[in-house]
């Protein structure tokens, strides 16, 4: 081969390489779509009360934590954090207690984030009630909606949040 033949091949490679080392998997690109939600957010619970969410970026841009702050002592946080690049996790630290992990799986357009029960701590029984399910919608950078399933010895309660970025 060559001298410059084989030049031309190194840059060929260098060239694929740095392409693929910036195409982003989708749990990459939620998580990053969920990084820029930092602020507070307004809106109304599905029982009509006020609430706020604020999402803040944490632990070296490495996990993002949202806090649900309703009408009572309640109020809820949520840890978003990447496990490789392929798997976007949700942990709930509920107010019934326990704290499920759920993994996202992403809508092809990439503004619906659906995280779904992968296992739970202090969860006394697989039928106890907790959090199996949240689907979060991003309608634009100042508006997205949180729809939350409950699952309780198989009944499911649901709570739907409409939410404002606060300007």
């Amino acid at each position: 081969m060559t001298k410059s033949l084989r030049a031309l091949s190194l840059m060929f490679l260098a060239a694929t390489l740095a392409t693929s080392a910036l195409a982003q998997t989708d749990a990459q690109k939620a998580f990053t779509a969920i990084k820029n939600m930092p602020g507070t957010w307004d809106g109304k619970a599905s029982d009509g009360h006020p609430l706020q969410v604020t999402f803040r970026v944490v632990s070296g841009g490495t996990a993002v934590m949202s806090e649900i702050m309703g009408h009572g002592p309640e109020n809820m946080v949520s840890m978003f954090n990447l496990d490789g690049p392929n798997r976007l996790l949700m942990t709930h630290y509920c107010g019934a207690g326990n704290q499920p992990r759920m993994q996202a799986s992403v809508s092809p357009d990439g503004k619906t984030i659906t995280f779904t029960f992968v296992d739970a701590t202090n969860l006394d029984s697989p039928d106890a009630g907790h959090m199996q399910r949240m689907v979060l919608t991003m309608l634009d950078d100042n508006h997205h909606t949180e729809d939350w399933t409950f699952v309780d010895h198989g009944k499911e309660m649901k709570e739907f949040f409409d939410l404002r970025r606060k300007m």
